[in-house]
């Protein structure tokens, strides 16, 4: 069964009308195709009307869709020859971080992102797309080894955050995330970041330290939940949608902000809707990105990233005199 998000329901019931019509002209000899072309008429405007202005609160829905594509899912499209990697060399491997090597129209790359299950059996395994410590260490080894052997990092983020159990905080789960955010800022080859779901706080970050950050339409990026801004500022969780307005967490705030280099436009509805338009437009931002990049000597390149992210945020100069 399809999920449904609560805004799209009178889409859906339209739809669902229309293929009913559809069904009793196949069926019968009444012929209803005049009242089936203006319903169309009226679901195509009513798409628009939805989709087009889309609240905050509605794209965070969007990008938690249990449908939406994941990692893996785009590996398929956009790389060939792909070979995932295991492991930290430290303690163990974490599913719920894929990484490895494939091609990209022929150019050697390492690809590293979160991957989230479709179903319950999937998101156990993949501890719902929330790494522990080996998942980032098993990503910053992958991108030593990229930095080795020259090969351009792309990174996929997509998780509400780093896992914050007991165990994965014994085994040093704050500082694997920093130690990815001072290895990433220093790593000599280009790093393409693209959020396609959540970024959510650290754990989002971990791998999000590129020279290009792209967002997928209805993707979100922020230091919190909006549940858990809610929580912290109201005492309320059930104030998330109010909280996801005043965080600015998607893309097109995130954009304005200076935050993000640009957003990728998502198909009508959500990029779930139509894998593989999704995939083209994330394969035409990708390459447009490294044609870029890749004309930069190693020091014009770190030079652009650092200044990159000091220009994120405000901030004043006090003079202590």
């Amino acid at each position: 069964m399809k999920q449904v998000l609560a805004f799209e329901k009178p889409v859906i019931e339209l739809r669902e009308k229309i293929d009913e019509l559809k069904k009793i002209t196949q069926e019968s000899e009444i012929d209803l195709t005049e009242e089936i072309k203006k319903m169309e008429t009226r679901l195509g405007k009513l798409e628009k009307d939805i989709y087009g202005k889309l609240e905050p609160w509605d794209r965070v829905q969007i990008a938690r869709h249990a449908e939406r594509p994941t990692t893996l899912d785009y590996i398929s499209i956009l790389f060939t020859n792909f070979i995932e990697f295991h492991g930290d060399r430290y303690y163990g491997d974490d599913a719920s971080i894929v990484a490895g090597i494939a091609k990209f129209k022929d150019v050697p790359i390492t690809i590293i992102g979160h991957q989230r299950g479709k179903n319950t059996k999937e998101n156990i395994y993949r501890n719902f797309g929330s790494p522990h410590p080996e998942g980032y260490r098993k990503a910053l080894r992958h991108m030593k080894q990229a930095e080795k052997f020259n090969r351009p990092i792309i990174t996929f983020i997509d998780t509400k955050g780093a896992y914050p159990g007991k165990a994965a905080e014994e085994r040093g789960q704050s500082e694997a995330i920093a130690k990815n955010l001072m290895e990433m800022a220093g790593l000599t080859v280009p790093i393409i970041c693209v959020v396609i779901g959540e970024g959510g706080s650290g754990g989002a970050l971990a791998l999000g330290v590129g020279d290009r950050i792209y967002m997928l339409e209805n993707s979100t990026y922020s230091v919190i939940s909006p549940e858990g801004a809610a929580a912290l500022l109201w005492k309320d969780s059930q104030q998330a949608e109010r909280a996801a307005k005043s965080l600015k967490i998607t893309a097109p705030d995130l954009k304005e902000l200076g935050i993000i280099d640009d957003v990728i436009e998502e198909p009508m509805g959500g990029a779930h809707r139509d894998l593989e338009t999704q995939a083209k437009a994330i394969d035409k931002t990708i390459t447009e990105a490294l044609a870029e990049i890749k004309k930069l000597d190693v020091e014009t390149l770190l030079d652009l990233r650092f200044d990159k992210y000091k220009k994120i945020g405000q901030f004043e100069e006090i003079n202590p005199t």
